[in-house]
């Protein structure tokens, strides 16, 4: 989620979380839900910072990274030296990166990944511009060759908005895993979509699935295992493949999504139960995000300009 959205992606969220819901005999959580404040103590809040700050000083698996200042957006080039600096942070808190284009500048951030002995999952993003979607797979076939790509990822969200028909995101799939053999190619997209296009997931060497309660209305005391729901239908539907959770997390401000609410003491409890969880079952987590992104705010309404563990400015959020 760290490109433009349709301004109809969250009614598709919840129509496809629906239709999928059809498919499994599950309730969707919203219904009947109102948002609601949790209320911690002084002495849990004290107990869960400390948590927090334990988790990320051990480093988690991995973190999603756009390098984008205040002002900047998608269509502004970025140079080196930005992306260094936005990078060095994570050195340490993380092992892998996620990056999301290979173009505009992105396409240095895995090797300054690389350089600073950080694991890459390179995307090439895909949407409705054809010359573009050429431009982005011939970048990431490159500079998969050059050894700067751990993993690839062909597509992010491409099926949710509706870009790119099944067909033709199956074709730009199956385009980069004959380049580049040897190389773990995968596709990213809402957990529940695996379930509804085999034959993508049939395709990809990983599957990527993005998991997020918070956009599916569920409070934040039900989230991990709602999420944890999500992950298992992913698994069942990836059969024998791998499958890696490429986006989850949790705002701390902005408005509510009918039963989740934004809040400081949310993120951090969602982030230490998620980050409990992968370590303790061996699950690969890419947390949503690094670095809270501005620009997201016409993307996703309010509360999309605050997911990251790092503020706009690089500082730490939650001290």
């Amino acid at each position: 989620m760290s490109r433009p959205l349709n301004p109809s992606r969250l009614e598709r969220l919840e129509a496809g979380a629906r239709l999928s819901e059809r498919h499994s005999g599950a309730q969707h959580p919203q219904e009947a839900l109102l948002p609601t404040v949790e209320r911690w103590l002084p002495e849990a809040r004290s107990a869960l910072k400390r948590r927090f700050d334990e988790i990320l000083a051990q480093g988690v698996h991995g973190l999603c990274f756009s390098p984008y200042l205040e002002g900047q957006a998608p269509g502004t080039e970025v140079g080196e030296a930005q992306i260094r600096a936005r990078l060095q942070p994570l050195v340490g808190r993380c092992r892998w990166v996620r990056s999301f284009s290979c173009t505009e500048g992105h396409q240095h951030t895995p090797r300054i990944a690389h350089e600073l002995g950080l694991k890459t999952l390179v995307g090439a993003w895909l949407g409705t511009d054809a010359d573009i979607n050429e431009r982005e797979i011939q970048a990431v076939i490159e500079l998969a060759r050059a050894g700067h790509a751990d993993i690839v990822a062909v597509g992010n969200e491409v099926l949710l908005r509706e870009d790119l028909t099944e067909d033709q995101l199956l074709a730009a799939i199956e385009r980069v895993k004959q380049a580049l053999p040897g190389i773990p190619v995968g596709y990213v997209d809402a957990y529940y979509l695996f379930e509804l296009h085999p034959r993508i997931t049939a395709a990809c060497d990983v599957v990527l699935a993005n998991c997020y309660p918070f956009w599916e209305g569920v409070p934040r005391e039900g989230a991990l295992a709602y999420m944890q729901s999500m992950f298992q239908r992913t698994q069942a539907a990836a059969g024998d493949k791998p499958v890696i959770i490429s986006e989850t997390g949790w705002p701390d401000q902005g408005s509510a999504f009918w039963g989740a609410q934004p809040s400081t003491e949310g993120a951090m409890a969602y982030f230490v139960d998620t980050m409990g969880w992968a370590q303790q079952a061996g699950i690969e987590v890419f947390y949503f995000s690094a670095y809270d992104e501005a620009w997201k705010v016409g993307a996703e309404g309010d509360v999309g300009a605050y997911w990251g563990l790092w503020d706009k400015e690089g500082s730490a959020k939650f001290d």
